[in-house]
């Protein structure tokens, strides 16, 4: 058996196009969604996090600031800035990139973003708003991971779900969004016992403990979703082999670019036991600036009073 691809890739373009016949829609009423992304310092993945970011904004016909600081910024002069954008009315959206310089506390900050701002959904507003079931903005990845189900027909009301991982960013919002969609739901962490136990009951599973090729077969419950939310660099030949069974493809990608990139779940385990999965990369990856686009988009809605997309629903 050889499980069902979830493409990401396709499912965000999916969602682009709509996005896009939204945009539209609100620039015929003088509404132009915008987005002000901050960079602190000089990481070279923020970087291209950020810049990928707003090449999306443009394609869609968002408004878009990048606003970079150096890494030196200092705590206050962040605020002071955030401030300024959560006054500017034609910012409806602010993303502060993580991670930030150690003298920044990025709780500190996160909290400090206007909550109807608050794109990356991370404001303890937001956080009970999604709890509570109330309209808001939901964490990026967590949607998107709903909208990979629902778009591929996999049923989520009445399933078991395991939830691998407790972050905010991923492990809650994602278990609380399968909760809300009448999923039976086990979150999971590093201190679970009998962990493969316990997520091979899942008809649907979510890895997103941050380390490679973590989750193997002994894990996966014949013919289950796999949804694998990891993004883990391989840089050695000694890992590559570690990670797979038959390493002669990694291998030479390794040879050729320098690095692997593979998911919490073994890739082949996960391809030969699971009913569908998502690749790395590929998967879930693509829907998350997909997911902060549509945020955008529904931070101006929410702010202005405007009727709001309908959400997918299973």
């Amino acid at each position: 058996m050889t499980g069902r691809i979830l493409d990401g890739n396709k499912i965000r373009d999916e969602i682009k196009a709509e996005l896009a016949d939204q945009i539209r829609d609100l620039k015929s009423v003088g509404v132009t969604p915008g987005l002000a992304a901050v960079l602190v310092g000089e990481n070279p993945a923020s970087q291209l996090y950020v810049r990928s970011k707003v090449k999306n904004c443009e394609s869609l016909g968002l408004y878009s600031e990048k606003i970079e600081l150096t890494a030196d910024t200092t705590q206050p002069q962040l605020l002071e800035l955030i401030d300024k954008l959560n006054r500017r009315d034609e910012i409806d959206g602010i993303l502060v990139q993580l991670p930030l310089p150690p003298q920044i506390d990025s709780k500190v900050i996160l909290g400090a973003v206007s909550p109807a701002k608050d794109v990356d959904g991370f404001h303890p507003v937001n956080v009970g708003q999604l709890v509570s079931g109330r309209p808001g903005l939901v964490p990026c990845t967590p949607a998107g991971i709903i909208e990979i189900l629902v778009r591929s027909q996999i049923p989520i009301k009445g399933a078991r779900a395991v939830v691998m991982g407790r972050s905010d960013i991923v492990g809650k919002p994602v278990a609380m969004l399968l909760l809300h969609n009448h999923a039976t739901v086990t979150i999971c962490h590093s201190r679970t016992r009998d962990l493969p136990l316990v997520a091979s009951e899942a008809d649907i599973l979510v890895a997103a403990m941050g380390k490679a090729a973590l989750v193997t077969g002994d894990f996966i419950k014949p013919g289950a979703t796999v949804i694998d939310v990891g993004q883990n660099v391989l840089k050695t030949e000694e890992e590559v082999r570690r990670v797979f069974h038959d390493p002669t493809l990694p291998l030479q990608h390794l040879a050729a670019k320098g690095s692997v990139l593979v998911g919490d779940v073994q890739p082949e385990d996960m391809k030969e036991k699971s009913g569908a999965y998502t690749p790395v990369p590929g998967g879930v990856g693509p829907l998350t600036i997909a997911m902060l686009m549509a945020n955008t988009v529904q931070a101006a809605r929410l702010r202005r009073g405007l009727r709001t997309a309908a959400a997918s629903q299973p």
